[in-house]
């Protein structure tokens, strides 16, 4: 059987937390910030939890199940 191949862009925009959840960054940072309020941007400098409808279907790209 072959090895299992991680999901390239995947490993790039999701981290698993020591707990063992799945943390994600916040889109819509790249461009057209000028008409974005300052508060609007600060909010997406964090991190936020990964849904839990789409936990499993990110945990198997990660090749963690």
């Amino acid at each position: 059987m072959p090895k299992m191949k991680t999901h390239s862009a995947s490993k790039k925009r999701f981290r698993l937390t020591g707990r063992g959840k799945l943390v994600r960054r916040h889109g819509m940072k790249s461009h057209l910030l000028e008409p974005k309020t300052p508060k609007r941007k600060r909010g997406f400098r964090k991190v936020y939890d990964v849904s839990k409808a789409d936990t499993k279907g990110i945990k198997r790209l990660l090749g963690l199940r």
